[in-house]
């Protein structure tokens, strides 16, 4: 006797994935982040060695704290999802998707914003761990409207010693408090750089009515409105503790990763095209259930890297079409499994059952050992690689979830309302191929 109610059941199952799928699959790849090739970007690898030349090793918590600062740093360029990671003992990655600028986000990361107020005869005075926390801005002086750039002190005493300090140590024109960022002593000079055209310090102010006790201070060096306002953001972002040095940096124009991301889409749409086509041509019914649950499996695997925040990169792509023949083979296996019983004389029912139980360890270990190599892809591998294991891991656990659970759950509708019973050909089987038992 058929049970109509279990063809029902899959078809509002359908309808209701169906349903779901197509109202929120275009919102889920909007949503989605993309790495750098795919929306354009850089990507840069820093050489890390101590700043303090009497330190020979780079120690883990200077690599942290480096981190730390570029991470700011980004934050100031306004980038989403950007990707900081330290490989290996001395060296950090630093990729950012969709920066236009490339040079300005060069700049601002590789500068060591190191503030510091200096005599005239160089020596130190006050250092930038005085200056408050996120206290530079952008502002403009009320008398010329000149862009400047306001910092404020955490002790107002500290700027009034060293004002007091050039006052009395230092006659005109000597007598001015010289304000440098990342003063090298080996390359610069008060005594030369005052004879330069463009000095390299950013300004040097005197003090002609006595010492000033303040913890607000305007420093004007003729800029620009857009370098006061980078300065301002490289002085709220912190000094590096470290000196970097860039050995590597890989640039994609936003043009070239949006062709690259149409090519590869283009490319993994025929190829599951051509894969779900040849399903349903050798397996007939169960290949139209293999479609079903593959386009379960790309949405699920989408799905949760949009909730996991990940970051979509061409490798990642390659991770989700790999998947797709993962779920594939894992449909074959069964599908074969299910065929052979057929062909040995048994019923549609007891086909099912013997070829879902006997093909579940094969899928099982081949699932188990590719999830075990994406894991050591990950501990091992750079960025680009560990973005690859991740959605690797995700397509796997997905693609096992639908192509085992998902498919024997839909073909079981149909098989256990009896429908099919003494159909064998809807299995691709043909009676001619079956054997007495």
């Amino acid at each position: 006797m058929v049970k109509k109610w279990r063809i029902v059941a899959f078809f509002l199952i359908v309808i209701l994935l169906g349903g779901l799928m197509s109202q929120t699959a275009m919102g889920i790849a909007k949503n989605i982040n993309l790495g750098l090739d795919l929306q354009g970007g850089f990507e840069i690898l820093y050489e890390i060695e101590p700043a303090d030349s009497e330190q020979d090793e780079v120690t883990e918590e200077m690599l942290n704290a480096t981190v730390s600062a570029l991470d700011q740093r980004v934050n100031a360029l306004g980038v989403s999802e950007p990707y900081i990671s330290i490989e290996g003992e001395d060296r950090i990655r630093v990729q950012l998707a969709g920066v236009e600028d490339q040079q300005t986000a060069r700049e601002m990361l590789s500068t060591e914003a190191d503030l510091t107020f200096r005599d005239t005869d160089d020596n130190l005075l006050l250092s930038g761990d005085s200056l408050e926390e996120g206290g530079a801005s952008l502002e403009f002086d009320a008398q010329s409207n000149e862009p400047v750039v306001a910092i404020t002190l955490e002790d107002s005493e500290e700027f009034g010693e060293a004002s007091q300090h050039v006052i009395e140590e230092f006659s005109p024109p000597d007598d001015r408090l010289v304000i440098w960022l990342d003063f090298d002593e080996d390359e610069h000079s008060y005594e030369e750089e005052v004879m330069e055209e463009d000095p390299e310090f950013l300004s040097a102010p005197g003090f002609p009515r006595g010492p000033l006790y303040t913890s607000n201070v305007q420093i004007e060096g003729g800029f620009s409105v857009e370098e006061a306002e980078f300065l301002a953001e490289v002085l709220n972002a912190g000094s590096l503790p470290v000196d970097m040095e860039e050995i590597y940096s890989n640039a994609v124009g936003a043009s070239l990763g949006e062709q690259a991301m149409e090519s590869t889409i283009y490319a993994g749409f025929i190829g599951v095209a051509l894969i779900l086509g040849y399903m349903m041509v050798y397996y007939r019914f169960m290949g139209i259930i293999a479609a079903i649950t593959l386009a379960a499996y790309i949405y699920i695997v989408l799905a949760i890297f949009q909730w996991m925040q990940g970051v979509l990169t061409l490798p990642g792509i390659a991770a989700l079409i790999l998947g797709v023949g993962m779920a594939v083979d894992a449909n074959i296996i069964t599908y074969e499994r299910i065929k052979e019983e057929l062909k040995y004389g048994r019923s549609v029912m007891s086909a099912f059952k013997a070829g879902s139980r006997k093909s579940l360890s094969t899928i099982l270990d081949a699932n188990i050992t590719t999830i075990l190599a994406a894991g050591v892809l990950f501990y091992y591998g750079d960025s680009a690689v560990q973005g690859f294991a991740v959605m690797l891991i995700v397509s796997i656990i997905t693609s096992f979830l639908t192509a085992v659970y998902g498919s024997r759950l839909l073909l079981g509708f149909w098989v256990k309302s009896r429908v099919f019973n003494k159909k064998p050909r809807v299995f691709g089987v043909k009676e001619s191929e079956i054997r007495e038992l």
